[in-house]
């Protein structure tokens, strides 16, 4: 049977980013790609216009949808906009007995938030217990974890603190560190590090949705935890060493980029 694979998250129209790039990278991992729209944003390289917040019972009424007639076997989501939002998704995935991703969208590449605090702490209280896996990046898990994150050793510290909020595993994001590109996984019972070399380009866009997308497309095909992330790692990594430059700003990743690529070749 054909892996199914799905996201939650908000339209980005000009590809690079959001439910348009997670939609991308699971065909690339040869999963086939459902998707629940949250938000709608008026956004290119450059900047963010401008975002709308769907209503929370029409984002449900897409995902009773989906669920009632796909055999989904691994989800994610990405930017959610709103309380309400968050809630109603929690809500839902409460009830899921398959592996869900969380990946934490809190600013955009540009600066532009897309999610105030009150809906950051109904994320960490309501959504992340139900989470297989949080995929925040650095300034993510400063706000989830309420400590200066600046370092390796910050990273595994505040990966055990977010850990604590009831999220089974915790992967803290290193992509703007200085010098390679290291990222901590927290198992809860060890730390693994993926360490790539970092590219010098600014075409970097919706790379922590690729990352998380490609980490649900794994897992949605079987592989366990931390062999999913060293596939995506190495996915991801790629897709930025390859990128089209597309776009004046944060141009998108290659998300032709080969699956299996060998970085050390």
């Amino acid at each position: 049977m054909t892996a199914v694979a799905l996201t939650i998250a908000g339209s980005d129209p000009s590809g690079g980013a959001g439910l348009q790039a997670d939609l991308k990278t699971f065909h690339q991992h040869r999963v086939y790609g459902a998707s629940v729209v949250t938000l709608l944003t008026v956004q290119n390289t450059q900047l963010v216009r401008d975002v709308l917040v769907l209503e929370p019972a029409f984002v449900l009424a897409q995902l009773d949808a989906v669920l009632a007639d796909l055999p989904v076997a691994a989800a994610k989501t990405g930017a959610l906009g709103s309380v309400a939002v968050v809630e109603a998704v929690a809500e839902r995935a409460a009830q899921l007995t398959f592996p869900l991703v969380v990946d934490p969208v809190m600013i955009s590449k540009h600066g532009t938030r897309l999610i105030d605090e009150s809906a950051t702490q109904a994320l960490a209280k309501r959504l992340l217990p139900s989470a297989l896996l949080v995929t925040p990046n650095l300034l993510e898990a400063a706000a989830l974890s309420g400590r200066v994150v600046e370092d390796v050793a910050d990273m595994e510290d505040a990966a055990r603190a977010i850990a604590d909020l009831g999220v089974k595993n915790v992967l803290v994001k290193g992509g703007h560190l200085a010098g390679q590109a290291i990222d901590i996984l927290w198992t809860g019972a060890e730390i693994h590090r993926f360490v790539s070399d970092r590219c010098d380009t600014p075409h970097t866009h919706g790379t922590g949705c690729v990352y998380s997308a490609a980490i649900t497309a794994r897992l949605a095909r079987g592989d366990d935890l931390p062999t999913a992330v060293q596939r995506a790692k190495r996915f991801v990594t790629n897709a930025i060493r390859t990128n089209p430059g597309l776009g004046h700003g944060f141009g998108p990743t290659n998300l032709f980029a080969d699956t299996e690529v060998d970085l050390e070749s």
